[in-house]
C-alpha cells in the first residue's frame, strides 16, 4: 500500500532548476566555478554553500533571512502542485521534501501545500538574523538515499510503502529506497533510466495519475 511519497524540490515542485541559482539570478550572478569545483570533488557540500553565500554578500554584506525569504517567495510552484498534494492527502498518503535546496523555500512549500516533512539545507545566521556565510547541510547532494532511509525509520515506513519523485541524477538514491520511482521532467538520462515511470509533462497532476497503480492505504 502507498503510505508515503518523497519529493525532490528544485525542478520538481518548483519551476526553477535550483533555489540557490534563483538567488544568484536575483543579484545578476551565477556560481559556475563553485559548481565546477563541486562536481570535480574539489570542494564538499559545506564549501559549496560558502561559495554561494559569498557571492550574495558581495551585493548585500548584511543579507539576512528576511530578505532571502522575500527573494525565494518569487519562486513559482510547478503547475499542478496544489492538485497533486490535495489528491495525496485525500488518499491518506504522507509526504516529504528531501532536497539539497534552501530550507526557507522548502518550508514555504510545506505551508502552502500541506507537506508533512521538509528536509533541505540551511544557512547559519547571527543573533540579528544576518547570514554568517556558513551553511547547514541536512541533505548532502549525493546523500539523498541515506536521508530518506533515516526518515523512513523515523516515521516507521518501509521502502515498499514509498514512492519518490525527482528530476535529476542526484534523485536516483530516492528511487533506490522506494517501491516506485518517478522521473518528473527528467533533465538527464541517468534519472530517466533509473525510474519506474517517466513523466515528461511539466505538470504535477500527471504524477498523481502515475501513482494510480500503487494502491493507497
Amino acid at each position: 500500500m502507498l503510505r508515503f511519497v518523497a519529493f525532490d524540490m528544485d525542478g520538481t515542485l518548483v519551476d526553477v532548476a535550483s533555489s540557490w541559482a534563483a538567488v544568484h539570478a536575483h543579484f545578476g550572478e551565477q556560481n559556475a566555478d563553485g559548481l565546477r569545483r563541486f562536481l570535480a570533488n574539489e570542494i564538499d557540500d559545506e564549501e559549496f554553500i560558502r561559495t554561494d553565500v559569498a557571492i550574495w554578500r558581495r551585493h548585500r554584506p548584511d543579507l539576512d533571512l528576511g530578505e532571502l525569504e522575500r527573494i525565494l517567495d518569487g519562486v513559482p510552484l510547478m503547475p499542478g502542485a496544489g492538485e497533486l498534494f490535495r489528491g495525496l492527502r485525500s488518499r491518506g498518503v504522507r509526504t516529504a521534501i528531501v532536497s539539497g535546496g534552501i530550507d526557507l523555500l522548502a518550508r514555504r512549500l510545506a505551508r502552502e501545500l500541506g507537506i508533512d516533512v521538509a528536509l533541505a539545507n540551511g544557512l547559519r545566521v547571527t543573533s540579528a538574523g544576518r547570514l554568517t556565510g556558513e551553511g547547514i547541510v541536512r541533505v548532502p547532494i549525493h546523500g539523498k538515499e541515506q536521508v530518506l532511509a533515516a526518515l523512513q525509520r523515523q516515521l516507521g515506513l518501509l521502502p515498499e510503502e514509498t514512492a519518490s519523485v525527482g528530476n535529476s541524477e542526484i534523485d536516483v538514491g530516492l528511487f533506490r529506497r522506494s517501491r516506485l520511482g518517478i522521473a518528473f521532467a527528467p533533465e538527464d538520462e541517468v534519472v530517466r533510466r533509473a525510474a519506474d515511470r517517466v513523466v515528461v509533462e511539466r505538470d504535477l497532476t500527471v504524477v498523481l495519475q502515475a501513482l494510480d497503480g500503487f494502491p493507497a492505504a
